[in-house]
């Protein structure tokens, strides 16, 4: 089955999965920038496993050729291990803001990242340690990983044709845009530095097709 036959809408599913990838980024980056606070409570939370933490993932890389099946299967792949993040991190804010007495947030409305975006809340330690780690160099929500996992499910859908992928291209910045608006104003610089780098190698793609 072709891969235009699996996702017809496959410009607003790449707009959307820049924005989620983009929009939690810079969650993590706001949390991490958070004071931290090591209480007792937090030290003794320390030696229990927490499944909902922020955590580092593996990406699948996109080969040079790759058949449709190929192709739509790492669509997937790429979905499920966004998906999985997710989830970890939105949880995670849940009880923490739950913990605060902050009520009434989802993560399927504005007004939970807005309320992230507005850093009125306070973290302990080991979140805002386990968010650096997120956005560091090489962490999930880094600079270097979510550019290439959002450039990989770009050419995923697009494969080898150059001017889907200058579709895929102006989807990742309406997801760019999405995320801003949900945010509620200026992203974090991770998201600056990010945007740069899908741009890049977008850049870089285009060259070595010589279009």
């Amino acid at each position: 089955m072709k891969i235009d036959e699996l996702y017809s809408q496959n410009m607003q599913v790449n707009a959307d999965y820049a924005y989620l990838n983009s929009k939690n980024a810079a969650a993590a980056a706001k949390v991490a920038e958070e004071q931290g606070k090591d209480t007792a409570a937090t030290k003794n939370s320390t030696s229990k496993s927490n499944k909902d933490r922020v955590e580092f993932s593996r990406d699948t890389k996109v080969s040079q050729k790759m058949s449709d099946e190929d192709r739509a299967a790492l669509v997937q792949s790429l979905k499920a291990d966004l998906n999985n993040q997710m989830t970890r991190f939105t949880n995670m804010m849940s009880q923490i803001f739950q913990k605060q007495g902050i009520t009434g947030l989802t993560a399927q409305g504005d007004n939970f990242w807005q309320k992230i975006a507005s850093g009125n809340f306070t973290v302990d330690a080991k979140t805002k340690s386990e968010a650096q780690a997120a956005i560091s160099e090489d962490g999930y929500w880094g600079v270097k990983q979510t550019s290439q996992r959002i450039f990989d499910f770009a050419y995923a859908l697009a494969g080898d044709d150059t001017e889907k992928m200058k579709e895929m291209q102006a989807a990742v910045e309406k997801g760019f845009e999405q995320a801003g608006a949900a945010w509620g104003g200026p992203l974090p610089s991770i998201s600056g530095e990010t945007h740069s780098a899908i741009t890049s190698l977008f850049d870089d793609y285009y060259e070595k097709a010589g279009k």
